[in-house]
């Protein structure tokens, strides 16, 4: 519930034949649903809902052409930015499951209208999942922020690549904790090449991937 597929138009895959390729992988790996989540940011990738879900068809026509049954869906990966208020407001998310939404947040410093944000996308009916939050380093010396986000309704999204190293060692350890503490709702790939898959591939039999593989509680199960 969580990659770069739709080709061309963010820092994920970079044509059809990239995102055939990745699309392949996943499914001798067993997956047998994908919602992919390109990058809206407002200086960077400025998509629309047109604009991915047109790409969205394109792929599955390919998909189609070449006989692979996998099914596939899109929404976005919503970077909190001074975009962001105003499409919620004009109600233009791309969302899925039950109305979830998945966002992101800068990496250098925790924005200072986050819980505004996270307020708004709740009053408008949307349930926010927090893309990586594993990632955020300035929260690494505060573990109790991760227990807040929860108790405000924020679902929590890890990627599963952070348990394998691929990001840092501490990213690494504060992924392992979250698992440890039973704070992880999600898990996503953030796949953005085949290269991830491959280690991904690498760590399928870890302890880590095993306790998440057989944790009956993850959302991901019911979208």
């Amino acid at each position: 519930m969580h990659s770069h597929l739709i080709p061309g138009i963010d820092d994920g895959s970079q044509s059809l034949e990239q995102s055939i390729e990745i699309i392949r992988t996943f499914k001798s790996l067993g997956y047998k649903k994908i919602i992919t989540t390109p990058h809206i940011m407002c200086d960077y990738y400025k998509n629309t809902p047109e604009i991915i879900l047109g790409g969205l068809e394109k792929l599955r026509a390919e998909l189609t052409r070449l006989n692979i049954s996998i099914e596939i869906e899109a929404a976005a990966e919503y970077n909190l930015d001074d975009g962001l208020e105003k499409i919620i407001d004009d109600k233009q998310l791309l969302t899925f499951g039950n109305n979830h939404v998945l966002f992101e947040l800068p990496f250098m410093q925790e924005p200072q209208n986050f819980q505004e944000i996270v307020f708004k996308f709740q009053t408008h009916g949307y349930k926010p999942i927090l893309a990586h939050p594993e990632r955020y380093s300035y929260w690494y010396k505060n573990f109790e922020k991760y227990e807040e986000l929860k108790a405000k309704g924020i679902l929590l999204q890890l990627n599963l690549l952070s348990l394998t190293g691929h990001y840092s060692p501490e990213t690494k350890k504060i992924a392992e904790r979250m698992v440890d503490a039973g704070l992880v709702d999600l898990v996503g790939t953030d796949c953005h090449k085949i290269e991830h898959l491959a280690i991904l591939e690498k760590h399928a039999n870890s302890k880590y991937f095993n306790l998440l593989a057989n944790n009956n509680q993850l959302v991901n199960r019911n979208i």
